[in-house]
């Protein structure tokens, strides 16, 4: 059975994710025997870059014609497209002023020349094409990266994650920022699987890896409140990586 064919892309972003992807020093050598890597400009100056895939793994948000244009052909070349990290997924952090006009946020900074720019109102990429699986985090963790290729290499879509970082919190016996220290910690509405790094350092969650599915949005606010927390503090946090996801939207 012939390798998959893999292309790796970025789109408006900071390449972390690719990065990530990359820094996976040990397992390198059997990622390069298991795939096909076709196209990935990060690691390589020789690509094909027309040619069929079966995974594309796509990072950053869709800010400008370019960016859609060519996420329209990744996604026409590939049996399965991936939105790698949060700005895939969600838009992150460049679509933290998706509420105001974009030709004012362009003129703001640019001046007179803010028309010379190629830039949209930035979108996550299941807004203008078909995404069929999508791995959160800012970056994304790398044992969930590898994770995502070995049940692709098997055939298998990887299982959602159905916890929040609070729970992950809660395992690791942390004590709560948000109920002990009234701190505004995203952990009750971010979905796991970073192991809550940042918390168990005293940290607060920010949200990087984007909202629960069916986040209780209601239930975190009124808790909010009740230490004395604007409700306001964890609408901007949250929507400071998922600003274009519905569940970043609480009423």
């Amino acid at each position: 059975m012939p390798a998959p064919r893999l292309g790796v892309f970025g789109l408006t972003g900071c390449a972390g994710d690719q990065l990530v992807l990359l820094n996976c020093e040990d397992e390198l050598l059997a990622l390069a025997s298991l795939l096909d890597v076709r196209d990935f400009l990060m690691a390589s100056s020789v690509n094909d870059v027309q040619g069929e895939l079966d995974v594309a793994l796509v990072e950053g948000a869709v800010a400008g014609r370019r960016d859609e244009e060519r996420l329209r052909r990744i996604r026409q070349r590939a049996g399965i497209l991936v939105a790698l990290g949060s700005c895939a997924a969600w838009g992150g952090v460049a679509a933290i002023e998706s509420r105001r006009s974009r030709a004012e946020c362009l003129g703001e900074i640019y001046g007179p020349l803010a028309e010379c720019y190629d830039s949209t109102p930035p979108r996550a990429l299941h807004e203008v094409v078909k995404v069929d699986l999508r791995l959160p985090g800012c970056p994304v963790e790398k044992e969930e990266l590898l994770a995502l290729i070995a049940h692709l290499l098997n055939g298998n879509p990887p299982p959602p994650v159905g916890w929040p970082v609070c729970a992950e919190c809660r395992m690791a016996e942390s004590n709560c920022l948000l109920t002990d220290g009234a701190l505004v910690c995203c952990g009750p509405l971010t979905v796991g699987g970073c192991g809550a790094r940042c918390p168990q350092l005293g940290v607060p969650c920010i949200g990087c890896r984007g909202p629960m599915e069916d986040a209780n949005f209601a239930g975190a606010l009124a808790l909010f409140e009740q230490k004395g927390l604007p409700r306001e503090a964890i609408v901007a946090q949250m929507r400071t990586f998922s600003g274009r996801a519905p569940a970043g939207e609480p009423a």
